[in-house]
Order: structure tokens, then sequence, then C-alpha cells
């Protein structure tokens, strides 16, 4: 505070006695100062605001917003929901052939998965509903094949000869 009043800016809080040959500082009071002169068609500056922005008063109204559809947004909600299923089940293609009926015994081979003997005997045939099929027909859990096990599995009418 001290530095202050030294300089001359602020007034002392106690208007005590002043020793002799010291001067007591006073702040000097300036006046408010006048609205610099400007044309009446140029916007009035106010601190914080930009000029050139429009605010929000009767002779510049804020843009209207304009009020939500909702019956519009489900519309559009519902269409884009049935265009995706539509387009889901399109791509989807059509399922393969049915597993067929008539089954055959086989032995496998070294080597050998459930899908190559799937490919081998239903040809054109989803081969992961073959494959359920054929683990259904010997009721295997796993896919492990022993070499030499006999495998009951579904054949197809134009395979000839057991597939081979």
């Amino acid at each position: 505070m001290s530095i202050l009043a030294d300089r001359g800016l602020v007034r002392p809080s106690s208007p005590g006695p002043v020793p002799a040959g010291v001067t007591r500082p006073v702040r000097v009071v300036r006046g408010k100062r006048a609205e610099p002169l400007r044309p009446p068609t140029r916007a009035r500056v106010v601190a914080g605001r930009r000029p050139g922005v429009a605010t929000a008063s009767p002779a510049c109204p804020a843009p209207r917003r304009l009020p939500l559809r909702w019956p519009s947004l489900v519309a559009m909600a519902l269409l884009i929901a049935g265009l995706v299923t539509g387009l889901g089940l399109f791509l989807a293609g059509a399922p393969g052939a049915a597993v067929p009926e008539r089954t055959t015994t086989v032995s496998v081979s070294t080597g050998e998965t459930l899908s190559d003997l799937a490919a081998r005997f239903a040809p054109g045939s989803d081969t992961g509903a073959v494959i359920a099929k054929i683990k259904e027909l010997n009721s295997l859990e796993d896919a492990v094949l022993v070499p030499g096990l006999p495998l009951t599995v579904p054949v197809a009418a134009e395979v000839e000869g057991g597939g081979k």
C-alpha cells in the first residue's frame, strides 16, 4: 500500500496528522469520458461485443428456429430401418440347398475334415448345415476325426460312387 501511496495513486486510509516535510499523496480523480462522436449510421461499440454481429434486438431479431416435426422424423427413422433390414436380407443371399436326406457310411482318410466331407458328399448344399447334420448323425461333440473312423454322411443325388 505504501508504494501506491508514494506514487500518488491512492489516498491513505487514515487521515491522521502528517509529519512535517512530507506531502500527502492525493488520488487523481478523472471525470467520465464522453463517448466519441460517431456518425448516426454507425453502430455503437459496446464492450465485450464484436461490431457487425447481429444481436437479438427488435431491429435485428435472431433467426427463427423451425419447430421439430416429430412425425416426419419417426417416418424417416422407420424408412431407414426398413432399408437396412431389406438390404441385410437381400445381401445375405439365398441359403444353400437343403441338406440331402439320403446317407451313406464312409471311412475318414488322413488329414480329412468335416468340411472336406461336406463339400465332397453334398456339393451345392450349405456346408455349415451339412457339418451340423454329420455331427448329429454320428453323435460328435468335437471336430476331431481319427483316420479310419466310419462316419454316416448325407449324400446328394448327383454324387455317384460315394463321392470319390
